[in-house]
């Protein structure tokens, strides 16, 4: 059974592994007749980049796009698009050490459980490296759902906040931290330089908005779209939680504190006066912005000690060498982009397959 895609009429399937010839993705679905090249998926994985600064992995990937079908003179044909990353940077050395012994918080132990084969390589599948195909594969889904605006951004890192009172939305591409608070990112490297001195790492929380969502998309039951968001971001390696609008804090309010409540607007149309449902009610778009929350926990891979065991069963220490984000999150912030741009893709097609244009 293959458990490697994501969506229903439009389709991704991510292939390779974090140190093989090279990682892609195969995007299925997409209608025909859009503008599509390499330059119009790339800046959306320099994004991603690692080695971009001191505060990820030194790992040295271009992560240079290849389009190897579904497009003929610049556009979609509604045919599998099939895309290629080539890894050039990768040491495998750096994880010889480690072959023999399960890295806690890594999926090396149930890999070999459940397979009864491991790559040792970087984490093989398991790899954070699979997250540059799903940021290709959103960029592909971001030119079906053009109207939508979609940014995503860190607002928590080691426990410590953003001050939503100096939330600009300039600078969250002006620090290495995709950070809305320019106060908050300088503390924040004063935190994961001390982290990585100490041989640690820290975990984050990554928001992600949806503007220009139209009311409709999703479905009730088993289709609802916070349901299809929350386990496309939980697929995200080292992601651990997702709140959707208030999520957990509308479990600590009162009806009346936690009500959407409405009012007719100039359009005609119904007017919100809040958004704790995140933009989903009932599993559809409320026309509101779609506000996610997605936890992610400290980097697994550190180079601190950590009790362990040998796959034929002796205990021994682990100390993981090589090259390593101390905050995977901050990466995360472009693939929860591309996770939220691929289902939201995927409702919108789902929305005109039952009910046409209607809004």
């Amino acid at each position: 059974m293959s458990v490697n895609s994501l969506g229903r009429l439009l389709r991704v399937t991510t292939w390779g592994e974090s140190h093989g010839p090279a990682i892609g993705a195969v995007v299925d679905g997409c209608p025909p007749g859009l503008a599509l090249s390499e330059a119009d998926i790339q800046p959306w994985l320099d994004r991603r980049r690692p080695g971009q600064s001191r505060h990820t992995t030194q790992r040295r990937e271009p992560d240079a796009v290849r389009i190897l079908s579904g497009t003929f003179e610049g556009k979609t044909t509604g045919t599998p698009i099939s895309l290629m990353i080539e890894n050039v940077d990768a040491r495998s050395k750096d994880y010889a050490g480690i072959a023999g012994a399960y890295r806690p918080g890594h999926a090396d132990l149930v890999y070999d459980a459940k397979y009864g084969v491991r790559d040792w390589r970087g984490g093989g599948r398991s790899s954070a490296r699979e997250t540059a195909a799903r940021v290709a594969a959103g960029a592909i889904a971001r030119l079906v759902v053009p109207d939508v605006r979609i940014s995503g951004y860190v607002v928590e890192l080691g426990g410590d906040a953003i001050d939503r009172a100096g939330f600009d939305p300039a600078a969250i591409d002006a620090n290495p931290f995709f950070c809305p608070d320019p106060a908050a990112a300088e503390r924040w490297e004063r935190l994961l330089d001390a982290a990585r001195k100490d041989g640690n790492s820290l975990g984050a929380v990554v928001e992600c908005v949806a503007s220009g969502v139209p009311a409709g998309w999703g479905a009730p039951v088993y289709g609802k779209l916070d349901a299809d968001l929350a386990a496309a971001m939980v697929s995200i390696n080292a992601v651990k939680g997702v709140e959707i609008g208030d999520g957990f804090a509308a479990a600590r309010a009162s009806g009346r504190e936690n009500a959407d409540e409405m009012r007719q607007g100039a359009d005609g149309r119904p007017r919100f006066l809040a958004n704790h449902s995140g933009g989903v009610i009932g599993g559809i778009a409320t026309g509101q912005d779609v506000i996610v929350r997605v936890a992610f926990k400290p980097t697994s891979s550190i180079s601190s000690p950590l009790a362990t065991v040998e796959r034929e069963g002796s205990e021994t220490e682990i100390r993981t060498t090589g090259r390593h984000d101390p905050c995977v999150a901050i990466r995360g912030a472009p693939v929860v982009e591309a996770m939220m741009a691929l289902v939201l893709a995927d409702q919108a097609l789902l929305h005109r397959a039952q009910c046409g244009e209607r809004r």
